[in-house]
């Protein structure tokens, strides 16, 4: 638990008296480590993973990732901390008007990377997920393996230090299953740590690895074996300091400039409504690299108003339909 890289510290999640989705959950993962999280529909796997990307907060309890406290993590570096995370949602989240290479590509621009490094990053994701021939079909000409796949690529984009997949497998053909689990494998074999959450029995139990159990919203086995293997977690709590929080100096990755510092953003910015612009601004939100990673929670946490969003999602129509057409010229020159 000290050296752990993900702490969940006595987690609580209540929604209502009566509905407690996560009661004092506690386990860490290791860095480098591979992990499957099990469990029946409704015990709370999926609530674990919004709380770890920060998509709820928990009523009580701590999650630490690398020493960064994330309920107390400031709005605006969201994205950033996000950024340090893959994740593979069940319902894998593939933007269906763009090709499986266009998909993986899209990610890369938003993280801002040059030319040459979105081409050669995309071309050796294809190659590790194997699909580098179906790279210009859209996600509803490919095979349910394939879209999980792609979805795994998609994930790889930002270099992740932890993988999450829900359901990597699910619905999918045995074959299609092992191939999922084989790709995955390999991630973790390259140094990346992977939470895989599954109901599926054959590939836990092809890896024996570690199991973590949830039932109810608690954690009631955490062992290394088989998918039913059960063996209850100890009761010790952490020791891990983790009172280093996001803006300490020690994190230069998260480093904030100071208030009196002049803000330099993307000039385009300057199309947004002032309203709107001043509340990025304001959140430290200065390209629109980070505009579009936000999401709908981000935009709520920032108080854009109705009137704002409709406004934002105009300007950032705009925007990609010129870029579009610029990397068309580019191409075609």
């Amino acid at each position: 638990m000290e050296t752990a890289m993900l702490l969940f510290d006595k987690v609580t999640k209540r929604y209502t008296d009566n509905i407690v989705a996560l009661n004092d959950v506690t386990f860490g993962i290791n860095k480098g480590e591979f992990s499957f999280l099990v469990g029946p529909s409704g015990a709370g796997k999926t609530t674990l993973m919004r709380l770890l990307i920060r998509e709820e907060l928990p009523t009580s309890g701590n999650i630490v990732f690398d020493k960064i406290e994330v309920p107390k993590l400031p709005n605006k570096l969201l994205p950033k901390y996000r950024q340090r995370l893959g994740i593979v949602f069940q319902d894998l989240r593939l933007l269906e008007s763009k090709t499986l290479e266009e998909n993986i590509k899209f990610s890369l621009e938003i993280l801002g990377k040059d030319d040459k490094e979105i081409k050669e990053t995309t071309e050796y994701l294809l190659e590790l997920v194997k699909l580098q021939d179906r790279r210009n079909l859209f996600p509803v000409q490919l095979s349910g393996g394939e879209q999980q796949r792609g979805a795994i690529a998609r994930a790889l984009a930002n270099n992740p230090e932890l993988l999450v997949a829900d359901e990597p497998t699910g619905n999918l053909d045995p074959d299609s299953s092992f191939q999922v689990l084989d790709i995955l494998n390999s991630i973790n074999r390259g140094g990346t740590t992977v939470l895989v959450i599954t109901h599926d029995r054959e590939i836990v139990n092809k890896l024996k690895t570690r199991v973590i159990r949830m039932d109810e919203g608690k954690i009631i086995s955490d062992t290394k074996g088989e998918y039913d293997t059960i063996v209850r977690p100890a009761k010790e709590t952490s020791k891990i300091d983790s009172h280093i929080k996001i803006g300490d100096e020690a994190d230069t990755d998260f480093e904030q400039k100071k208030e009196e510092e002049e803000v330099e953003y993307d000039s385009e910015m300057d199309k947004l409504d002032k309203r709107t612009l001043q509340k990025f601004l304001d959140a430290k939100i200065t390209s629109i690299n980070l505009i579009l990673n936000l999401t709908e929670d981000d935009l709520l946490n920032l108080k854009i108003v109705k009137k704002e969003k409709k406004e934002l999602e105009k300007f950032l129509k705009e925007y990609l339909n010129n870029k579009c057409k610029k990397d068309d010229k580019k191409q075609n020159s």
